[in-house]
C-alpha cells in the first residue's frame, strides 16, 4: 500500500526569541511553531509517528522512507512558504497576517439572517458598507444557501441575485469574492466586478469549473466537502465517511489543489477552506479546529469559515445562530492562533477588533526581550 505523510506543528509561540530561535514562522503569518509530529499513513491507518523540533526536522526527514524523502522535503518548504498578496483590482490583500472577510448572503434561506438582505437593496447596501467600513478586507457574496436541506438554485436567478451587490461593492472599492459552484454565475460575477472565486465544492460541481477558473486569472478558494457536488447544495454533506477527519480532509484538498493547478490555476492563485460545518459531525470540526496548523503543509493560503457554525449552537445549549457571536469570535482567534490568513466572518466589526487586539499582542511578543539572555 501507497504511504502517505503530514507533517503536523504540534506547538506554537509568540515568537521565535522565546525557544531560541528553534521555531518557524508558519505561512508567513505572525505565527511560530517549534514543535512538529511527522505522521505516516498506510491504507488509511497510522502505522508511524514521531516527533521533532524545528532545529531536529533536517535529520527526521533523512530518516524517513525512501518514497516519502521529497514529499517530506515539499510539506517542510511548504510549512515556511510565505505568500505573495492576493492582487484585487485596486486592492491588494496582504497575508502577513490575519485577514477578515464579512458574509453578504443575498438568499432568501441563509441561516445566519433569514434573507433580509435580498429583497432590501437599501438593507443590504448598509450591511455591505458597514463591513467595508468596520475593516473586512473582501465582503463574500452568495446567492445560494448551502446549509443542510437547501434547495437548488437556477444559476439565472442567482446571478440576479448577486450581480447588484458585486456591483455596488465594487463601486464602493472593496475586494470583492463570489460565492458560487457556477461557471455562468463566476463569469458574471467577474464581469461585474468580482475579485475572488470562492466555490464551496472546489470546483467540482460543473466540468466547466475549472476551465473557467484558469481563464479568469482570479484567486480561487476550494472548500473541502465530503460529499458529491449534485443540484442540491445539500448533497455536499453527504458521504462523510472518515478514517481520520484531519488526514482524510488533507489528501481531499490536496488532490483537488493538484486538480486545479493541472487544469491551468496558477498555484499562487490557490486558497484552502478545511470546510468546518460540511459533512462533520461536532467531534470531527473539533477535531479539525484543533489541527489547523497541518494545513499550512500544502502550501497555500488558508481560510477558516466557522462564523456561527452549528458546532457553536451545540456547545452552548443550541442557541440561535444570532446568538453565536462568543463561540464565532473563540473560533476566530482559534484560526488566528494557527497562522490562517482569511477569517470568513458574518460579525465583521467584532472579528476586526479581536484581529487587532491579538495582532497587537504579537507584535509586543516579537519586540519584548526582557527577561531574555543575551
Amino acid at each position: 500500500m501507497t504511504l502517505s505523510l503530514y507533517i503536523q506543528p504540534l506547538s506554537t509561540v509568540t515568537g521565535p526569541q522565546t525557544v531560541e530561535a528553534d521555531a518557524i514562522r508558519l505561512g508567513g503569518a505572525m505565527v511560530y511553531a517549534n514543535l512538529f509530529a511527522l505522521v505516516i499513513r498506510e491504507g488509511g491507518k497510522v502505522v508511524s509517528r514521531e516527533m521533532a523540533s524545528a532545529g531536529e526536522m533536517n535529520g527526521a526527514l533523512s530518516d524517513l522512507p525512501g518514497e516519502l524523502v521529497d514529499e517530506g522535503a515539499a510539506q517542510w518548504a511548504n510549512l515556511q512558504k510565505v505568500h505573495a498578496p492576493l492582487a484585487c483590482g485596486d486592492r491588494t490583500i496582504r497575508l502577513d497576517q490575519p485577514q477578515v472577510m464579512g458574509i453578504l448572503n443575498v438568499t432568501p434561506d441563509s441561516f445566519s439572517d433569514g434573507g433580509k438582505f435580498m429583497d432590501d437593496e437599501a438593507a443590504m447596501q448598509e450591511q455591505a458598507a458597514a463591513m467595508h467600513e468596520a475593516g473586512a478586507a473582501i465582503i463574500d457574496i452568495g446567492g445560494e444557501s448551502t446549509r443542510p436541506g437547501a434547495a437548488a438554485v437556477w444559476e439565472g436567478d442567482e446571478i440576479k441575485r448577486v450581480v447588484p451587490a458585486i456591483e455596488y461593492c465594487a463601486r464602493m472599492g472593496a475586494a470583492v469574492s463570489v460565492d458560487t459552484r457556477r461557471p455562468p454565475v463566476m463569469q458574471a460575477a467577474v464581469e461585474a466586478g468580482a475579485h475572488i472565486i470562492n466555490d464551496v465544492s472546489a470546483l467540482r460541481h460543473d466540468p466547466n469549473s475549472l476551465g473557467y477558473a484558469a481563464s479568469s486569472g482570479k484567486p480561487v478558494i476550494l472548500m473541502h466537502a465530503p460529499g458529491p457536488s449534485a443540484d442540491a447544495a445539500e448533497r455536499l454533506h453527504d458521504d462523510a465517511n472518515y478514517t481520520s477527519v484531519v488526514f482524510d480532509v488533507f489528501d481531499w484538498l490536496k488532490e483537488r489543489r493538484d486538480a486545479a493547478i493541472a487544469a491551468g490555476v496558477a498555484r499562487e492563485l490557490i486558497v484552502l477552506d478545511p470546510g468546518i460545518g460540511f459533512g462533520k459531525s461536532v467531534a470531527d470540526n473539533l477535531n479539525l479546529l484543533n489541527a489547523l496548523p497541518l494545513f499550512h503543509a500544502l502550501g497555500q493560503p488558508l481560510l477558516l469559515g466557522a462564523s456561527r457554525k452549528r458546532t457553536i449552537g451545540a456547545l452552548s445549549n443550541e442557541v440561535a445562530a444570532h446568538q453565536r457571536l462568543g463561540g464565532s469570535l473563540a473560533f476566530a482567534m482559534k484560526g488566528m492562533d494557527a497562522g490562517y490568513h482569511l477569517l470568513r466572518v458574518h460579525d465583521v466589526f467584532e472579528t476586526v477588533q479581536a484581529r487587532n487586539v491579538w495582532r497587537g499582542l504579537r507584535d509586543a511578543a516579537l519586540t519584548d526581550f526582557a527577561g531574555l539572555p543575551g
